[in-house]
């Protein structure tokens, strides 16, 4: 999530002021727009980062889970390590290039809820996306209380 703080509008303007309001009202419509491009295009055009991959994250009553998608890795370059509260998934991938055998790393963590049973974490790799189910400790799940009516 990226948090975007809202700044005044800038009173630069190419209107003259209206002597009535002390202001055009367009004025700030410049800035305003080219910090509405600034903002949704920003990673548009910039350098791209290669050694994060997006993860899915989803959970039920009784679990959370972090999907990610890992085609055309083996079991054996993946590692998953959970650590302080924290999820890190992280590999390497080997490809022939034009000079020789070149690795390329990747790693992404995730920060995990308090919720979490450390102790019961699984993973499973299948036909490329690598799901871990994190199972929620017995005291945060929901439970169901009946009510009597007397």
């Amino acid at each position: 999530m990226r948090l975007i703080r809202y700044t005044y509008p800038n009173y630069r303007s190419l209107a003259p002021s209206y002597s009535g309001l002390g202001r055009s009202p367009w004025s700030g419509l410049e800035t305003e727009m080219d910090r509405l491009f600034e903002t949704a295009l920003r990673d548009f055009g910039g350098v791209v980062n290669n050694d994060q991959f997006p993860v899915d994250l989803f959970e039920d009553a009784d679990h959370a889970y972090v999907r990610a998608e890992l085609p055309g890795l083996s079991r054996d370059d993946i590692n998953v390590e959970m650590a302080e509260g924290n999820l890190t998934i992280s590999g390497k991938r080997k490809s022939e290039g034009p000079e020789g055998e070149e690795t390329f790393s990747f790693s992404r963590s995730v920060r995990l809820p308090d919720e979490v049973d450390s102790g019961k974490v699984s993973a499973s790799y299948e036909h490329g996306v690598l799901t871990v189910t994190l199972p929620k400790r017995e005291e945060a799940k929901p439970k169901k209380i009946t009510v009597s009516v007397k």
